[in-house]
């Protein structure tokens, strides 16, 4: 059995705790990825504090997590082990209720969240669907990259309902070494 580190909070209010668990195998449609980096967000402290509905426990928390493919699940395609990915909030949809039959998985009655509903980054290997993987490109390091997981998201969000047009020219601040920033505590080196 091989095994990993991960920081888990084991239930509603308790301290985040550092154990060791079996490294988990990846199901039909997901992907195992080791983690090279998970930003911390405050987000996180649903996880900790048990403020998200269905939340069960112990959970690994984290949703802004960069990592590299190591195996491939059943049904996978067009990713390839050894491919640097980011996971964001959304861990995945059902593709089947109304909300995903018009395109709108982010509203999907049926919607994960990495590191709520699925355990998330702050661990050394962790498996998400495949259907929300982003590649991500060799010029931006896994540290950069993290919180733009859940910041991109939010920022998007913002431009989304702006009424800002394509062309428009818009600012968002990114701080790559605010507290949002992570990187894997277990790497050596």
């Amino acid at each position: 059995m091989a095994v990993m580190k991960a920081v888990q909070v084991r239930s509603p209010g308790a301290d985040f705790e550092l154990v060791t668990r079996e490294i988990p195998e990846p199901r039909e449609n997901e992907v195992l990825l080791r983690i090279d980096a998970c930003g911390i967000c405050h987000g996180d402290a649903l996880a900790k504090e048990g403020h998200f509905p269905g939340l069960s426990y112990p959970r690994v928390p984290g949703h802004e997590v960069v990592g590299v493919i190591q195996k491939i699940g059943a049904s996978v395609s067009g990713w390839k082990t050894g491919r640097r990915v980011g996971v964001g909030w959304h861990g995945g949809h059902c593709f089947h209720c109304s909300a995903c039959r018009r395109g709108e998985f982010w509203a999907c009655e049926n919607t994960l969240t990495t590191g709520l509903s699925t355990d998330g980054g702050y661990a050394e290997y962790m498996t998400a669907r495949a259907e929300v993987l982003v590649a991500i490109p060799e010029e931006l390091s896994s540290v950069a990259a993290a919180p733009l997981l859940c910041a991109g998201s939010t920022s998007f969000g913002a431009l989304r309902n702006s009424g800002a047009q394509g062309g428009d020219l818009v600012a968002i601040p990114f701080l790559p070494r605010s507290s949002c920033a992570g990187g894997n505590p277990f790497a050596d080196g």
